[in-house]
């Protein structure tokens, strides 16, 4: 089973130890032998997804939104990202130079032309900006691909 990752970042607290626990029982449910999880290794909910994968014993694959990427990150996420992708089996990149809105849509495209479903941290609202979850969830619905919608019940971002 190949499942992608989409999800709002900067959660409060709460919210994100409730959506670690979802994530860690949705990876649950995968056989751990057939497990790829493919992310782009953001801070949030796309690096969780991955490290519960890896601590599940399944496969990263990680796709690059762009050549500097790393640098458009948090600089408290960087050895996170760097770990993550140091232990990623398959790395896509976009070829695009610059972190912006297309290449975050070009890379979940990528994403999703690589997996069987998506996982969807999503609280339902439309995206903050091009290449958002609501975006990311709007195109998997276009190319029929399956996708599980995580959001604790009453939370806000």
């Amino acid at each position: 089973m190949r499942i992608g990752i989409t999800g709002h970042r900067g959660l409060s607290d709460a919210v994100a130890a409730q959506v670690r626990e979802g994530l860690a029982a949705e990876v649950a449910r995968a056989a751990p032998g057939s497990l790829v999880g493919v992310s782009c290794v953001a801070d949030g909910p796309d690096s969780w997804f991955a490290r519960a994968v890896l601590e599940a014993g399944g496969r990263l694959e990680v796709v690059l939104p762009a050549d500097d990427y790393r640098q458009w990150l948090p600089e408290w996420h960087h050895a996170e990202f760097d770990a993550l992708l140091a232990a990623a089996d398959t790395v896509h990149r976009t070829e695009l130079a610059a972190a912006d809105e297309r290449a975050f849509m070009t890379s979940s495209e990528v994403m999703i032309g690589q997996v069987d479903r998506l996982l969807a941290v999503w609280d339902g609202e439309p995206a903050r900006g091009f290449g958002g979850a609501a975006d990311v969830v709007a195109y998997a619905q276009r190319v029929h691909l399956p996708v599980r919608v995580l959001w604790p019940e009453g939370a806000v971002r």
